[in-house]
């Protein structure tokens, strides 16, 4: 299991010099809860992280609990940004993209793929039976049919309308909160106190064939350090694999910054890099050891998911731009 530790353990105080922390970035507290099982997503997908929590609750393991979480958008249909039904790319295909991040640091990723609604489930497969972290294309398809997963269309009638509609033009120009690539992005802490995440999407719409966004990236998607906490993103991907931003927030959580406070510190290093910033949404989530969560974005109008004590509620992100 160590050739798939994503990163070792590195001297805490030459991090804190080296990523430059800002102390001053935090504008709103993180919440402060005891520590019980929790579960937290991207967005309101409400019945996806009810469905990680009451699994934690029932004894589920972290990383388990967040890959049933999330399958539960990657087989909703009328979910058009993850798994079945997801929009096409410019060639009429859907594909798909996922990685999971363990407990003890292990990790497993697949991108592109066709014909597979569980990408999740099937990089949790990578991270347990080969000895790499990521698989592509026609390599994890062959891989998910050897490992027993079922084949399926995954281009709904729905999906293929609004596609023929798009190709009538073929203009593509995100819309801040609705750039049709709101990926799921998980965090669970296990009655254990352990923290494991997944992250799955279909990615841009009608993006170029190939294309692969921050979602199954380790340390962009999605980050965990047991010791520390984790972190997951969403919106445009290009601009959070530019930060490495739920590495980023882990490493600042490391050296004292709370979720927060982490997650507002993301979001500032692409606002200050990138002067068009404006054009695009770029959103945070993270947890701690200590249960602690946070979240931020740069426009008005992210949520994220939060689960704990049976309690499944919607909190609205605070955000860079007043919009």
């Amino acid at each position: 299991m160590d050739r798939r530790r994503f990163i070792s353990t590195t001297a805490k105080g030459s991090i804190a010099v080296s990523l430059g922390i800002h102390l001053v970035a935090c504008k709103s507290k993180s919440r402060i809860m005891k520590n019980t099982p929790i579960a937290i997503c991207t967005w309101a997908f409400s019945k996806a992280n009810e469905a990680a929590g009451k699994a934690l609750e029932s004894g589920m393991n972290a990383l388990d609990a967040a890959i049933a979480g999330v399958a539960v958008e990657e087989e909703n249909l009328k979910n058009t940004t993850v798994g079945k039904g997801g929009a096409p790319d410019r060639e009429g295909n859907v594909t798909l993209d996922a990685c999971v991040m363990d407990h003890n640091g292990n990790c497993g990723a697949v991108v592109c793929v066709e014909g597979y609604t569980n990408v999740a489930a099937i990089a949790k497969q990578v991270m347990l039976q080969t000895p790499h972290v990521m698989l592509a294309g026609e390599g994890a398809q062959e891989f998910a049919e050897k490992q027993g997963f079922k084949k399926e269309q995954l281009l709904t009638e729905s999906s293929e309308n609004a596609y023929r509609e798009w190709l009538k033009t073929e203009n593509y120009k995100p819309i801040i909160n609705i750039e049709n690539h709101d990926t799921i992005g998980m965090l669970c802490m296990d009655d254990n106190g352990d923290i494991a995440g997944a992250c799955s999407t279909s990615g841009l719409s009608y993006k170029m064939k190939g294309r692969v966004g921050d979602s199954p990236i380790i340390g962009a998607g999605l980050f965990v350090d047991n010791e520390v906490g984790g972190a997951a993103a969403t919106g445009m991907g290009e601009e959070i694999m530019k930060s490495l931003g739920s590495f980023l927030i882990v490493e600042l959580m490391r050296n004292g910054m709370s979720p927060q406070a982490a997650c507002e510190e993301a979001v500032l290093r692409t606002v200050r890099k990138n002067p068009d910033h404006k054009d695009f949404q770029v959103a945070y989530i993270a947890m701690n050891k200590q249960g602690e969560t946070g979240s931020y974005c740069i426009h008005q109008g992210f949520a994220m998911m939060e689960y704990r004590e049976g309690n499944n509620r919607q909190i609205s992100s605070t955000s860079y731009l007043n919009d």
